[in-house]
Parts: C-alpha cells; structure tokens; sequence
C-alpha cells in the first residue's frame, strides 16, 4: 500500500491507515490545503470544479472532496464522471477558481488520486505544487463558519460542450471523416472513454464498436494503453472489418492506435501524426519532452519548422509551448496538447485530428505510419539505495559525454546525450527510487544496447558489476 505526496498532487492505494495510503483522513487534508492554497491567491469566482473517472473508489473520494471543499468555504460545481481535458475545460468554461480531478490515471483500479488545476485549468506550477504540500505538512488551514459555508451544483454538460469545443476546431475536417465513413474498434477500459467517446465518434459519422465500454471501475486489463496490455484489441483488428483500433488510459488524456492490420502504431507516433498534420496547415513551433521520440524533431524541421524539448511534466511542457508560441506539443506517451483547444493532454482532440489526417491524405492508418521516420525507445532503469548520490552520478555522467565532440548534452532534466543517430536520457524518477534510462535509435537492439552502455558506465561509477 502506498501514499505518495508531489508537487503535481496526492495519489495512492485505498485502505489501510492514515498517512500510508490514500484514506478518508488523507483527501480531507490535502483538499484543504489545496483550497487554502486558492484562497490565499485571491479566488474570484469562489467556485472549484470537481470531475472523476470511474474507478471503483471516485464516488467515496468525490464525496469527501465536495464536502471538505464546502466545508472550506468554495462553491463546488461537480461535473460528475468526466475525462481530466474535460475537467481542465470546465475550469476555462465557468470561470471558476481551480479543479480537483479525481483519477489515478493508468494506474490500477486499487488506486487512485487528486490532481490539481488553477484557474486556467492547467496543472499546478512546481512552486505552487510545492506550496500545497507546505499548507498541508503544517495543517495550516482555517475552515469558516456556518454561514460560510460553500454550495454544492451538479451539472453533467460538460461532456457535451468539451465535444462541441473539438468539432469546432478549424482542423477537425469533419466533412472529410463522415465521407470516409470510417469503422473503427475502441477500448476505454471501463472508465470515463465509454462515456464521451460514443457521442464524439457519432457526430463524426464514424461508426464505432466499443470494448471494455461500460465505465464501472472494473479495468478488463491493465489500464496503461502499452502493446503488452492490448492484446485484446489487437487480435480483434487482426481479424479485419475496422479502419482503426483506438485506445485511451481511465482519465482519457492518453491515447494509442491500433492499425487496421492488428499491430500497434506507435504511441510515440500519436503526437507526430498529429503534429504533423497540423504544421501541414499552419506553421510554427512543436514542443515534446526530453524522453520523447526524435521523429517529431525530424517531421517539425521537414515543414521548416523549429523544434524544442522540455523537461518531462505535463505542466514543464506547456510552459515551453507558451514560451516558444508552440503551435502543436505534447509527451510521447500518446498525450497531444493543441493549444487551439486548450492547454492540456487531450484524447479527443488527438482522436479527431488524427482521424482528419487520416481522411485528407486518403491513407491507411498502416500507410500513414509508413511515412514517419522509424525510430525505437528502449526503457531501463537503474534501481537506487538510500546512500546513492544522484546528482552527483549524473553530474559525472554529463562531464564524461560533454568532451566528446559528437554528442550534446542537456541537463535540464537529468542528463540527456544526443548523438547524431540516437540518444539516451537519465533522469531521477520522482515516484520511485530509481533512475529511468530511456534510450531510442533505429533498432529495438541499439537502443537497448546505448541504455545498457549507460547504465553500466553508472554501475562502474559505483564500484558495482
């Protein structure tokens, strides 16, 4: 069982005792500092949004955190069961002071968590995170008097208006999509997916069938949308019938694609896909982050098109993309930020644009894959003991490679060596103690190779075979 505390919010299992895992005593806590934290910025609106997936354990979390919201004074707008960028766009939407999203992500269902927005329905800076986590270690909270106290209103639209908001998109050619009359094969793992998606597709005139749809909390498999995980799906693509295999995580703000063939695209090729047909129409910068497939680089520089990285973080992204006017960003694990929209992963938007894509260049989802460099990533990790000195590990790490004359280095996020065909990134994890080594080139085997070269350079650091 575990609680883990950081600056992005408070995720856990359920169960177990106070301080250890993510109990009743717990939410009351953090969401009181959280609200602590909105009231000292000066709240407006005196409203926060609530929106949950449907994990098993949202309905006893939503009641704790609209009641201890009350409790602190702030109207609660609940939005019921709803996707993290619909949530994130109800906060744009209302007006409203910040939002609380009740998800673990892709976690598993015994999990789950509150993560935090501001008033721009954006994931809380590190500072402020940081802030939270003060409030909340020092209990510095204040609850008001009776008359005081904080209104609670439901209003389940916001799936509907979050729709709206994505078929408005001057790129979403839904003239296009309908005359494709596209039939395609969705898994949204028994959670908020089976909800929003049906009326998306519909109103695209896509025709969709759906597996796992019933949003009851009750993940058919492992709900992290990765190839181990969908073996579902795929054998059902293989047997043909289905333009496209469309996959999304519990909150749906990551997505992956199955192709008409039954293997996977890519989740790392989600966003190029897509970023790809957007610089197609409009020029401008793209943003990724640092453990990020370099075949976004490569599409950007081939539409005369700069591209940057940034640390990896939801929110360390999209401040890159407000500073460089990016056009089009996101991570590579299926998550597509289009500011046009708003600033925030978005499956829907990903879903729609992907498919636009897909219809103007009359393709394939197979052919269309054929068009992107091919690159590999390979994940490692090197697991860490209470004595190990990171800083200094990576600090080592950089000085050796910054000599060398063919390779450049970032340090921004941990270490990051680009050769000129591949690169590896260590970075300290913040969930666990360990150092990830994430490395990519044109063969699954090189790239597992280049990490293991790292690693073993960390070991020799070490003293350890």
């Amino acid at each position: 069982m575990s609680l883990i505390k950081s600056i992005s919010g408070i995720r856990g299992t359920i169960g177990g005792r106070a301080g250890d895992n993510l109990t009743p005593l717990d939410i009351v806590k953090f969401t009181s500092a959280y609200a602590t934290f909105i009231r000292r910025g000066g709240a407006k609106a005196n409203t926060i949004v609530v929106g949950r997936d449907a994990r098993l354990s949202g309905e006893m979390v939503r009641q704790v955190v609209c009641g201890t919201l009350m409790g602190m004074g702030f109207d609660v707008l609940d939005i019921g069961l709803a996707t993290t960028p619909t949530t994130e766009m109800a906060v744009i939407m209302s007006h409203a002071d910040g939002g609380i999203i009740i998800t673990a992500s892709h976690n598993p269902r015994h999990w789950n968590a509150l993560k935090l927005l501001n008033s721009n329905g954006e994931f809380l800076t590190a500072a402020d995170g940081k802030e939270v986590l003060d409030i909340a270690d020092k209990e510095d909270f204040d609850y008001p008097e009776v008359d005081a106290l904080g209104h609670y209103n439901a209003d389940d639209t916001y799936n509907q208006k979050h729709i709206n908001a994505v078929l408005s998109l001057k790129l979403v050619d839904t003239r296009a999509i309908r005359a494709a009359h596209y039939r395609v094969l969705v898994d949204t793992i028994n959670s908020v997916g089976g909800i929003i998606l049906p009326g998306l597709l519909r109103e695209l005139g896509v025709e969709a069938t759906f597996l796992n749809g019933t949003p009851d909390g009750n993940f058919a498999h492992n709900p992290e949308p990765l190839e181990k995980n969908l073996g579902g799906i795929m054998g059902e693509m293989k047997k043909g019938g289905y333009d496209l295999g469309i996959v999304v995580d519990p909150d749906v703000d990551r997505l992956a694609f199955i192709q008409e063939d039954g293997r996977m695209y890519g989740e790392e090729y989600t966003l190029v896909t897509v970023a790809d047909y957007v610089l197609d129409h409009v020029k401008g910068t793209t943003v990724s982050n640092l453990s990020s497939t370099r075949a976004l680089r490569d599409v950007t520089e081939k539409h005369g098109c700069k591209y940057y990285a940034a640390a990896v973080g939801e929110v360390n992204v999209t401040t890159k993309m407000k500073e460089v006017g990016a056009v089009i960003g996101g991570e590579g694990n299926g998550g597509v930020i289009y500011p046009e929209c708003h600033y925030g992963r978005d499956a829907l938007v990903g879903i729609a644009l992907f498919l636009s894509s897909m219809a103007e260049k009359g393709m394939k989802a197979s052919q269309l894959r054929a068009t992107f460099p091919n690159y590999f990533i390979a994940k490692n990790r090197i697991d860490l003991t209470p004595d190990t000195d990171v800083d200094a590990i990576l600090a080592k790490v950089k000085e050796l490679y910054g000599k060398e004359q063919n390779v450049s280095v970032t340090d921004i996020d941990g270490v990051k060596l680009d050769f000129p065909d591949k690169w590896v990134h260590l970075r300290k994890s913040n969930t666990e103690p360990i150092i990830r080594v994430y490395s990519e080139a044109s063969t699954e085997e090189e790239a597992d190779n280049l990490g293991k070269k790292l690693m073993q350079v960390v070991y020799d650091m070490q003293g350890k075979k």
